[in-house]
């Protein structure tokens, strides 16, 4: 494991981020650890159970990447992903019944002009 400055890190993000592939790099202010950088390629990381999992689901929570996308970082199917989301308080579909009718209502029209 590396230590590197706050300071540092905001001068070479990338040259942190060339370490964190090698070993885990923690970031500190004041000799105050603030952050743990792992590189996501290494192994170790990503096959202890349920952390890819978390890391998609919380990206999805968040807005950044779309469902299928989410189900093919946590290395699931679409159909596993969503009840995984739902044991985690997390709705795989958001928006209002008005929303839901018109989506639905366009899907209609679509499917009757192919």
């Amino acid at each position: 494991m590396r230590s590197i400055t706050l300071a540092e890190f905001k001068k070479n993000p990338s040259g942190t981020l060339r370490k964190a592939r090698k070993t885990p790099v923690v970031v500190t202010e004041k000799d105050h650890p603030e952050a743990i950088i792992f590189h996501l390629d290494d192994g170790t990381l990503l096959t202890d159970s349920g952390v890819r999992p978390a890391i998609a689901a919380t990206l999805f929570k968040e807005g950044h990447i779309s469902l299928g996308r989410a189900a093919k970082i946590a290395e699931m199917a679409l159909a596993e992903f969503i009840p995984y989301l739902g044991s985690k308080g997390i709705p795989a579909i958001t928006g209002t019944a008005e929303e839901f009718d018109k989506d639905l209502e366009a899907l209609r029209r679509w499917g009757k002009s192919s």
